[in-house]
């Protein structure tokens, strides 16, 4: 029996989150021998390589400077903050943790949806928002023994991603994605090699190194592609939902790869985040949102540097 269009949707959203987990996998196997400056600079070459190849094949760099636009510089300014306090957490929390914090970036969106766009959001969605950031205090257990304090910088980064993600929200339709990825992919490479020093300096790499971080690029890419297919295949209410499908492939990594059992605290964290997400998610389609705000948010919830 063939697929409904939905349903290859929904298939096409868990392969993009696998990638995208895979690839934070992959990055945090690496932040283990080298700093996060190293790891931007050379996962990020590998990127830009590739994303600069997909826009010139497309055209999107000819025209510049039209293309220019302040909410541009804005989402580069949100994805460079949230990478660098991305990759600094990342080798110091298990990757269940981390990924089941991020799940808070469509609430976080949410809440500047209201408070910078002028959105309406109702008590039954701030209610949810509550619930949800209550959910992220059971993770980060603030002043409970396991208390991690890059904890603290994951919810920078949540607020970095919002950040970008309302920015993206706001850029002009003449401006192609892939224009913007390419320039963001460029400018998180250089922040990587201005911070090298910064976080410790230049450390030798292997080749098995060399390839994990390709294979990070990569699958970035990849999962870029099939979040494409997604969005072009099924209804966005119906797929949306299935980006949470990346917190269950981190806590299976967590524990095959890194050997980082979950507790109850970021189980049941992570439980009410993920309800509050789609509740709010829920609640936006009810009010007949046309583009709501907790959906719009970038699939990757992970910064990625394009």
């Amino acid at each position: 029996m063939p697929f409904s269009s939905n349903s290859r949707g929904a298939v096409f959203m868990v392969i993009a989150m696998a990638a995208f987990t895979f690839s934070d996998a992959l990055s945090k196997l690496a932040s283990q021998s080298i700093n996060p400056g190293q790891l931007m600079l050379v996962r990020g070459v590998f990127a830009t390589t590739l994303i600069g190849l997909l826009a010139w094949h497309q055209g999107a760099l000819g025209g510049v400077r039209q293309y220019l636009h302040p909410m541009v510089f804005l989402r580069l300014f949100g994805e460079v903050g949230a990478t660098l306090t991305f990759l600094t957490s990342l080798p110091h929390l298990p990757l269940a943790n981390v990924s089941a914090m991020l799940q808070a970036l469509p609430l976080a969106v949410t809440i500047g949806a209201a408070l910078f766009l002028g959105e309406g959001v109702g008590w039954r969605r701030w209610l949810a928002i509550a619930i949800g950031f209550g959910g992220v205090l059971v993770i980060v257990r603030p002043g409970m023994d396991g208390f991690n304090v890059f904890s603290v910088l994951v919810l920078v980064s949540v607020g970095f991603c919002a950040i970008r993600d309302l920015a993206t929200r706001k850029i002009p339709g003449h401006v192609p994605s892939v224009f913007v990825s390419t320039v963001t992919a460029i400018v998180v490479t250089l922040t990587g090699a201005v911070t090298v020093v910064p976080f410790g300096g230049w450390r030798p790499m292997s080749i098995e190194l060399v390839v994990i971080l390709a294979g990070a690029a990569v699958l970035v890419l990849f999962g870029y592609q099939f979040i494409i297919n997604a969005m072009r295949e099924g209804e966005i209410s119906f797929i949306a939902p299935f980006r949470y499908t990346s917190l269950v492939w981190a806590i299976a990594l967590s524990i095959l790869v890194f050997n980082d059992m979950p507790d109850g605290a970021m189980i049941a964290g992570a439980t009410l985040i993920v309800a509050s997400g789609l509740y709010s998610l829920y609640r936006e389609r009810i009010v007949g949102k046309t583009r709501p705000a907790a959906e719009s948010t970038g699939p990757a919830m992970a910064p990625d540097g394009i």
